[in-house]
């Protein structure tokens, strides 16, 4: 089988290539991994989350040579590689802190005639198969509640970041899971489709594009095997009149601009209202001014190369569009003399953009940002729901009733108020639309790595 090969962005290198699994191999992986759910599922609950943890430490532990095996993998710069360990240890530790009581029978009665009662019981073999842009943060959002729950994990990580899967195998052994009960595995497309057709997975859990997620609810179409699927999104921020403009300025362009926009909650569109308007667009040209694009592997770098050249290609060819139906870039490329016209690519602002302009409708995963003028909440909202997709949506205001009222007029799955590209783990991920079904973290993420289970016993 060929090889999947890992081409770094950083220099166009081969960083990595792994040979795939065939089908027998992948079926026997699987397979192992479904004699060992029985006793792993029997360990004590407080077991399982003892030996979770640890293999979080573990994975800590490794955190000065995974952060330059990011950069190399994916872009990232080394300033902020770091930063992926901070996520991933809050949300180990808030699951692991509501298992207990997210997994503890539900009891209706217990008398002298009748105990009834519900479980949440584990649904055996989960398949993760995780993304490249947060390679560490957005496995572990299936991953942890899995293994906690009493499941077994199969990840296949995807081949921009093959080595991130190696390492979180490495440190949940090192901490003493059993090997079958978490693997990580190298597949190709076909085999892949071809164990979900097959029944093979209890859950697949996949964060994607939408057309990975397509594939995925085809392959696995009359299983009736359940999926959880996070895809694209084009999420907004609107600037109200009684924003703070300094702020929504801070946190608009960063939610745009960082890890070079590659964020699944990112900001790709900018609505504001006109009485802001001039004086945001000059504070956001100003500060996306102030970033340095370069090799991630220097500390001065903040914004690094995308992860792919084709990526890239994306973001420039939706630039293009937008000038070429009238709208205004306001980032001299000149400022970024790294931009090669390959995966390093110079950060944009556009104005005088509109709907009928790709960067505003189709997901962009990159450092671009439309920014158009609205003259009220309720252009804003209809130009926020003007869209296929909804994870998140970012509104700029002083109050909280009115944040909460025009977030219950968009379609989203989370509504921020003076935030934007952030996940609390005690709150679900999740979207709508194109953006998928199902959903992550709280305790609903116990939920979707586990079935009730109902018992009415009745004495005679």
């Amino acid at each position: 089988m060929k090889p999947i090969q890992l081409i770094s962005p950083v220099d166009g290198s081969i960083y990595v290539e792994r040979a795939p699994l065939d089908l027998v191999s992948a079926e026997t992986a699987v397979a192992r991994a479904r004699a060992a759910q029985p006793a792993w599922a029997a360990r004590p609950l407080s077991e399982r989350i003892a030996l979770v943890k640890a293999g979080v430490a573990k994975l800590t532990e490794q955190k000065d040579a995974i952060v330059p095996e990011l950069a190399a993998q994916m872009g990232r710069p080394v300033k902020y590689g770091a930063g992926e360990f901070g996520g991933v240890n809050a949300r180990a530790d808030y699951m692991a802190s509501i298992a207990e009581e997210s997994l503890t029978p539900k009891v209706i009665e217990d008398s002298d005639k009748f105990r009834r009662y519900l479980t949440r019981e584990a649904l055996g073999v989960i398949f993760v198969i995780a993304p490249w842009n947060y390679p560490f943060l957005t496995a572990i959002n299936t991953i942890i509640p899995g293994l906690i729950a009493g499941n077994t994990i199969v990840l296949k990580h995807a081949s921009q970041t093959l080595v991130a899967g190696e390492r979180l195998a490495e440190a949940f052994h090192a901490a003493g899971i059993p090997a079958d009960v978490f693997q990580n595995v190298v597949l190709d497309h076909a085999v892949t489709e071809k164990l979900i057709g097959d029944r093979r997975f209890d859950f697949v859990n996949f964060t994607g594009s939408v057309n990975g997620g397509r594939a995925i609810e085809r392959a696995a179409a009359g299983t009736f095997t359940p999926l959880g699927l996070e895809l694209g999104g084009k999420d907004p921020g609107y600037v109200r009149a009684d924003a703070n403009v300094d702020a929504a300025v801070d946190t608009l362009m960063d939610g745009a601009m960082f890890n070079s926009g590659q964020c699944c909650c990112g900001i790709e569109r900018i609505y504001v209202h006109e009485s802001l308007y001039d004086s945001f667009v000059e504070k956001a040209v100003t500060w996306v001014n102030g970033l340095k694009l370069g090799n991630p592997n220097d500390q001065t770098t903040t914004l690094g190369p995308m992860a792919n050249v084709r990526f890239a290609k994306v973001v420039r060819d939706q630039i293009a569009d937008a000038i070429a139906k009238g709208a205004k870039p306001l980032i001299d490329a000149g400022n970024f003399p790294a931009d090669d016209g390959g995966a390093y690519l110079a950060p944009q602002i556009l104005v005088d953009v509109d709907h009928s302009m790709s960067v505003m409708t189709e997901e962009s995963f990159g450092p671009v940002v439309g920014i158009m003028k609205v003259s009220s909440d309720e252009e804003a909202l209809r130009l926020m729901n003007d869209s296929p997709y909804g994870l998140t949506a970012s509104i700029w205001t002083e109050d909280y009733d009115t944040a909460a009222d025009l977030g219950n007029q968009v379609e989203t799955g989370t509504v921020f108020m003076n935030r934007a590209d952030y996940l609390d783990p005690a709150l679900c991920w999740t979207g709508c639309k194109d953006t998928g079904r199902g959903g992550s973290l709280s305790y609903l993420g116990y939920h979707s790595v586990t079935r009730p289970k109902s018992y009415h016993l009745k004495k005679v």
